[in-house]
């Protein structure tokens, strides 16, 4: 029997590490983005709102094939994602509670002929109650149509292009940022000296805040007598670090030391927001580890052969 999979393929539009790209969301074959003059002009939305405010917008999609092509257009809220924190989108089929949930096109399917584009008007409506801050999102032009694919398991492919909403709730900013569970893991060679050592980092970077976050990431380490081991900015930390998002990330410290004390630590710092977090470290070569290792197991039994020696009838 052949099973199927099904699997949407989200562009770079929808996935996209870094900070935005100034240019029209595209994957060759069409593009979305918002209603402007010119194509690339108004690449991303960008907009300010109260609660209970009612925004209206444009959004054109364009074929750029010699075929008519047909999407279905929905809003769908933003996220980072947990492999490296970037932005991403969600599929039609997940949750929508954000600026996904309050975006309305005109249209819902609209049929766009080959190497021409279509504007459809949609609201965004701001609930009352809504939380002020950042709320990103997007507006996306999924093409339903599912490509098969051959093997033992049939895999449908789904694509879809979407342009990015900054949506911006007015009231209070709180910007607020935390870096928690850090862990390190050693890689040490059993001889000294015969190799380099490593070291893995692994911390979470979590946006407690309602606005969107640029962190900068510094990390550090200290031996014995407070020696500087290493002292370096991270260049593997998301640019754009969306509300409430939390991520997990590593950092990979090569030439680690193989025979210290101390720790690590990182410090996070976005806007006005300065938090850091660490954790001790003790590097002992295996070699060593191992000869301390049994020199305790003697010196106990040792103490234990003495003790039993000196009780009454030994």
């Amino acid at each position: 029997m052949r099973r199927k999979l099904y699997v949407l393929l989200l562009s770079a539009a929808l996935l996209l590490l870094g900070a935005p790209a100034a240019g029209a969301a595209e994957n060759g074959e069409w593009a979305v983005y918002p209603a402007a003059a010119r194509l690339g002009e108004r690449p991303y939305y960008f907009l300010t709102a109260d609660p209970g405010a009612t925004l209206r917008d444009k959004v054109t999609v364009a074929n750029k094939t010699a075929e008519p092509l047909t999407f279905r257009l929905y809003g769908a809220d933003a996220y980072n994602t947990e492999r490296d924190g970037g932005f991403a989108i969600r599929t039609l089929k997940e949750p929508r509670t954000g600026a996904g949930a309050w975006i309305r096109p005109e249209r819902t399917t609209v049929t766009v002929p080959p190497r021409s584009a279509v504007t459809v008007p949609f609201t965004l409506t701001v609930p009352a109650d809504a939380d002020p801050g950042d709320h990103p999102g997007a507006v996306v032009a999924l093409d339903e149509r599912i490509t098969p694919g051959g093997g033992a398991v049939a895999m449908g492919i789904q694509r879809a292009v979407a342009a990015r909403v900054y949506l911006k709730v007015n009231g209070p900013a709180v910007p607020a940022l935390a870096v928690e569970d850090v862990t390190l893991e050693q890689d040490r060679p059993v001889v000294p000296g015969t190799r380099e050592s490593t070291a893995l980092v692994t911390y979470t970077l979590h946006n407690r805040g309602n606005v969107t976050l640029n962190p900068k990431v510094v990390l550090t380490a200290e031996g014995l007598f407070g020696r500087t081991l290493l002292d370096r900015d991270l260049a593997q930390v998301p640019s754009e670090l969306l509300p409430r998002q939390r991520i997990r990330l590593t950092e990979k410290w090569i030439g680690a030391p193989q025979l210290d004390w101390g720790e690590v630590t990182l410090v996070a710092t976005a806007q006005d927001v300065r938090e850091s977090a660490g954790v001790s470290f003790l590097a002992l070569p295996w070699l060593v580890a191992a000869v301390l290792a049994l020199g305790g197991a003697g010196g106990l039994a040792g103490w234990r052969i003495r003790r039993r020696r000196a009780r009454p009838g030994h």
